[in-house]
């Protein structure tokens, strides 16, 4: 008799074991990012505003989920990152974590969340190893990447007569992937790199470094950098005359923040790629309208901040489709990488089996101040980069993911 009642609550009590397993509604997101250095324009509180409205508009809590959003500061330390997630997996139970611009910190992260079978949405760090060589089951690389960069500006620039190049490098991994994939993109194209100089992250000083790359009379400067430090670079490149002595300054990866920051006079001319702007169609107006309302500083969205919320967006509708939270990072991917990516701000699209989100990308230049008509109104549209030929193909990939 005892028996059989230690069966039956053993069996009641696997049953609510089970059920509050396929219940669970409830989801923590983790955006990651640099809220108050180089890159916190880029990201920063801009993101995890950017995951907040996705949260929103996803339509999930009217559905009986919780959803919350927090924030940390990875100071573009990869240790401090590693620390913070390792924290939000172990603590405070995050299960994806969104952003993450520096590409040494998202390299770092992206092994603790394999290790730790959770996700990782990634728009905000460059390198295209996330989705090649680093590439694991659980992280999806959204909005750009250092591929995308390189064959779209230097791809085009150096087909328009600038066949030799000098870079000025981050001396990091996201700056040492967009000057080899930007490398490899200028030789494919017929073009010569002349030489390069690595300055460290968050440089306040590049007059000994323009002056290696104006005395090696390349055609074209890259700028393989990002944030505070390609905008230094291009304030003291117009103090050099560098562009008024022939050479052409290649911003290979630029943001509408840096623009805007630089003023049009000194950023005019500038061809860069990027994977949104705010004024391209209906949606992408609606989105960033309502994103500047809530930003203190009224800034537009970045690309960035775009993939935050597409992301967060996609995210969300993989774990409706899936009924509840599985608390299995993988699972969750393998749903995102099965459904079709669909929304306003970047069409359609398709996640491969790598991770790589497939959309297309643009290569812009910056009006000159009598061609803007208002407050953000930076960009000329030069061409547009179908979806299939924007990022790696995959066959040069090198994730093991990828089926030979």
């Amino acid at each position: 008799m005892k028996t059989s009642v230690a069966i039956v609550a053993l069996a009641a009590a696997l049953a609510w074991a089970g059920s509050a397993a396929a219940q669970n509604k409830n989801v923590k997101i983790g955006s990651l990012s640099d809220q108050s250095s180089l890159y916190a324009d880029i990201g920063g509180p801009g993101s995890t505003v950017a995951a907040q409205m996705a949260v929103e508009d996803s339509g999930m809590a009217a559905k009986g989920w919780k959803i919350e959003v927090i924030a940390a500061d990875h100071q573009n330390k990869p240790d401090v990152g590693v620390s913070i997630v390792r924290q939000w997996f172990d603590v405070e139970k995050v299960d994806v974590v969104v952003d993450v611009p520096n590409s040494g910190v998202a390299l770092a992260v992206n092994n603790v969340i394999k290790e730790k079978n959770k996700v990782f949405l990634n728009s905000g760090a460059g390198t295209s190893d996330l989705t090649n060589k680093a590439c694991t089951p659980n992280t999806i690389h959204w909005t750009y990447d250092t591929y995308a960069l390189a064959n779209g500006t230097g791809n085009a620039l150096t087909k328009g007569g600038g066949d030799t190049w000098f870079f000025l490098t981050a001396d990091y991994a996201f700056g040492a992937a967009l000057e080899r994939d930007t490398t490899n993109a200028v030789t494919k194209a017929g073009g010569k790199v002349l030489g390069t100089v690595r300055h460290p992250l968050n440089s306040p000083d590049f007059s000994s470094f323009l002056l290696q790359a104006q005395n090696s009379k390349a055609k074209v400067i890259g700028l393989a950098n990002a944030g505070g430090d390609t905008t230094n670079a291009v304030k003291q490149a117009s103090e050099f005359g560098i562009t008024q002595g022939g050479q052409t300054l290649a911003a290979l990866l630029l943001f509408i923040t840096d623009v805007h920051a630089l003023g049009l006079n000194a950023s005019q001319g500038l061809t860069f790629t990027e994977t949104f702007y705010w004024d391209m169609n209906d949606g992408t107006r609606a989105f960033s309208k309502k994103f500047a309302s809530r930003m203190k500083n009224g800034n537009v969205p970045t690309m960035v901040q775009a993939g935050v919320y597409s992301a967060v967006l996609h995210y969300l509708k993989a774990l409706d489709a899936l009924g509840s939270n599985p608390d299995d990072g993988a699972k969750v991917v393998a749903k995102m990488k099965e459904m079709p990516v669909d929304d306003a701000i970047f069409g359609k699209g398709n996640i491969r089996e790598d991770g790589r989100n497939i959309h297309p990308a643009y290569l812009f230049q910056v009006k000159k101040p009598s061609e803007s008509k208002g407050p953000w109104d930076y960009y000329i549209t030069k061409a547009t980069i179908p979806a299939d030929q924007a990022f790696r193909p995959l066959s040069e990939s090198e994730c093991p993911l990828v089926k030979k």
